[in-house]
């Protein structure tokens, strides 16, 4: 299902178990092999176990060779940059990859805008993340462990790091002020809002008296959301509170008091949903504020609220319904820009960006005639420009919108460019594309880029990686559709490739020239197979209609289109094999795979499915964020049952004689994990060879570094099983 970023040595494997012909294996244990059975042969005649998976070194091979897991995994990954306000360096965070303990483990490193160093700043065994300058340009602030809790340390380049902050409970996102004022996130329980020891002392308190109590585990739920994400409510709420970070103590301040919603927003809310007003003394902030309604509600609103706490927040967005965004003002104090949306009750509406004069004033839709969706947004140093980033023909590019008119025209095109930020005339950005992992660049007004960073030159070099093309076709109602193949590093002249056919999740979302470190197409031209993309009706970048035409029509339009862009590469590539084709997909692709199942077998030899929706009925009980299957589907179950059934993999089980590999994490409450054991039940009960990939510890994605090798060498060895055999075995 859709998940929008908030406006994103042998290892341990004890107990990772898999499905093997119906019994339960360990990882490292082998099952029988079987041949490919033909597609035409009966379900019950073609039974037949799969390899068993296995797991190997996770080293990347020295010197040069084929792109695999290996290097997924090695690549260091760079993030949130933030340029010092003199405009000569930028710090960022560096997560690598901590085999010994599973993870990845994050530190934060400075570079000159020159391009000299990097210099590493912080190198405690936890991580380290969000780091903000302070006006000197010289003293930086961030998150780090400290005896278990998160808290802000601060440190100089050169120096050792110290802590400043020693609250009771963990500190979220962070915002400084140019006065010393730090502006803080932490999880309390509303019914410390009173408390004379203030919300932090007394949530750590009733925290305590929780783990102390001798009582069973019964939790008890007055309204939804019970679980969200990958976790269990508690009870708690995520809030804004200031402290003067000079003032040496003191007890802080309670921002969002009375605020029924989580700042910033769950489950992927951060720092930009929050600004400080140009006097120092107030913020602005998102949140969603709606009680009973809100696991059905996409309604958030932007509110104000002053730093000393002597006011209540108020809504500066009240009168519309719909997702209010993203504040930021102008250079010179007197605009406010947002980015929002118009229709209630759905997350995948284009974002406008919208001007409101601060403090008062009546607010305008600037780029109500742009037909993309605003991802994020930097104002220039004039206030004259407002330069945003938007998906658009399958890649994120940057525009340069005119503040005085609205109009839009692209500056920089190619790749996914994000975490846009302004330093006197010059733009810095992260890019990266379907071929290298995000970089730091920069650029100038003109659009000319440059690389500053170059952490992972010497890996990618080390790596072929396959060749990527985008073309088009017409699609569903001769609509021109785009997609994207892959041609596999070192594939002889004259020679077939087995393909890969991945399904992008989402619905609204896209396989676009952008850098992945889960569904990646290089790990599969790294072994061999050509990778078809395609981005069907519902995908993000062609237009609103064009990705609200999946609304009611789940395995409709993307279904003719999906079957008329494989044939369409399949025409134009000769090298691509159509006689050796398995479709992958997770999420919205999973429920593609399950589709694909029941209506399209012909020229698959075999599936895969990872957190895929089975049961349309039981998906819209079970899952949490109940606005994505109401605007999908018209409406609740019990008053739209009819649009609900009308594309459910599970009514159509009688026709599955396809192998597939299932997957799904125990800890995905998105589509719970019932949905993918469902879906294995119905393939083993029909007799089809089937295998299920379960992580106990994985949520709608796969984060861990084991656990990521363990997949993708299952999904590989699964295509090498049914791909790699003769044509004639079919």
């Amino acid at each position: 299902m859709r998940v929008r970023p908030r406006l994103r040595t042998i290892l341990g494997l004890s107990t990772l178990a898999v499905a093997c012909g119906g019994t339960r294996e360990r990882v490292v244990r082998d099952c029988p092999p079987a041949a490919a059975p033909a597609p035409e042969t009966p379900a019950a005649e073609a039974r037949a176990a799969a390899p068993e998976p296995f797991v190997d070194q996770m080293i990347a091979p020295p010197g040069q060779h084929p792109f695999s897991v290996l290097d997924l995994l090695a690549f260091d990954r760079i993030s949130d940059p933030q340029v010092a306000p003199n405009g000569k360096k930028v710090a960022f965070v560096l997560r690598k990859t901590d085999l010994e303990h599973n993870r990845g483990r994050s530190d934060i490193y400075v570079m000159g805008i020159d391009g000299s160093g990097p210099i590493r700043v912080t190198s405690d065994l936890d991580s380290e993340s969000s780091p903000r300058w302070a006006g000197d340009s010289e003293t930086l602030y961030f998150l780090g462990k400290h005896e278990g809790t998160q808290q802000v340390f601060r440190a100089a380049i050169g120096e050792t790091p110290t802590r400043v902050t020693d609250f009771p409970v963990d500190v979220g996102a962070i915002v400084l002020s140019d006065a010393g004022q730090l502006v803080f996130s932490a999880e309390v329980f509303p019914e410390c809002d009173a408390a004379p020891e203030g919300s932090l002392a007394c949530t750590a308190a009733l925290l305590r008296e929780r783990a102390r109590k001798d009582h069973g585990t019964g939790t008890v739920y007055n309204r939804l959301f019970a679980r969200h994400w990958d976790e269990w409510e508690d009870g708690r709420r995520a809030q804004l509170f200031a402290w003067t970070i000079s003032g040496g103590g003191g007890q802080p301040v309670h921002v969002s008091r009375g605020i029924d919603g989580d700042v910033p927003s769950k489950p992927f809310g951060g720092a930009e949903e929050l600004t400080l007003t140009p006097d120092g003394k107030g913020v602005v902030f998102a949140a969603r504020v709606a009680g009973q309604t809100e696991p059905w509600s996409t309604n958030f609103d932007l509110f104000y609220a002053p730093l000393d706490g002597s006011a209540a927040p108020k809504s500066l967005t009240a009168g519309n319904l719909a997702w209010d965004t993203r504040p930021a003002f102008s250079p010179d104090g007197k605009t406010l820009a947002y980015a929002a949306m118009t229709r209630p009750g759905y997350e995948a509406d284009r974002f406008s960006l919208v001007l409101q004069p601060w403090p008062e004033g009546q607010s305008k839709i600037l780029t109500g005639g742009w037909d993309r969706s605003v991802e994020e947004f930097v104002w220039s140093g004039d206030g004259k420009t407002i330069y945003a980033a938007a998906d658009d023909i399958g890649r994120l590019s940057l525009f340069a919108v005119d503040v005085a008119s609205g109009g839009a025209r692209e500056l920089i095109r190619g790749g996914a460019i994000h975490d846009v930020q302004r330093f006197g005339d010059r733009l810095l950005f992260l890019r990266n594309d379907l071929a290298h992992p995000d970089e730091i660049y920069t650029a100038g007004l003109d659009g000319k880029i440059e690389q500053l960073s170059h952490v992972n030159d010497a890996k990618v070099a080390a790596a072929d990686v396959g060749v990527a093309e985008q073309f088009s076709f017409p699609g569903h109602k001769n609509e021109t559709v785009y997609g994207w193949v892959v041609r596999p590093p070192g594939l002889a002249e004259g020679a077939k490739a087995p393909v890969a056919f991945l399904i992008h999740g989402g619905p609204q979302g896209s396989f676009s020239d952008r850098w992945s470190y889960r569904w990646n197409p290089q790990t599969y031209a790294g072994a061999g197979y050509a990778v078809v993309m395609i981005d069907f009706h519902g995908s993000t970048g062609y237009g609103q209609a064009f990705t609200d035409a999946i609304q009611d029509d789940w395995g409709g339009a993307p279904l003719v289109d999906l079957q008329k862009g494989l044939a369409a590469a399949l025409a134009r590539y000769p090298w691509l094999d159509g006689d050796r084709v398995c479709a992958l997909g997770a999420s919205y692709g999973g429920f593609m795979v399950n589709w694909i199942a029941g209506q399209w077998q012909a020229p698959f030899r075999c599936l895969v499915n990872h957190d895929g929706v089975f049961d349309n009925r039981m998906m819209y009980y079970a899952t949490e964020e109940l606005w994505f299957p109401e605007w999908e589907h018209r409406g609740p179950y019990w008053q739209f049952a009819k649009q609900h059934e009308a594309h459910n993999p599970a009514n159509y089980v009688d026709r599955w004689r396809l192998p597939m590999l299932v997957i799904h994490g125990g800890k995905d409450f998105r589509i719970p994990e019932t949905q993918g054991i469902a879906t294995f039940t119905a393939l083993q009960r029909r007799g089809v060879p089937s295998r299920f990939l379960y992580f106990p510890d994985e949520n709608h994605w796969v984060l861990k570094p084991a656990n990521s090798k363990v997949w993708h060498d299952n999904v590989l060895a699964w295509l090498d099983t049914w791909l790699r055999a003769p044509a004639a075995a079919k």
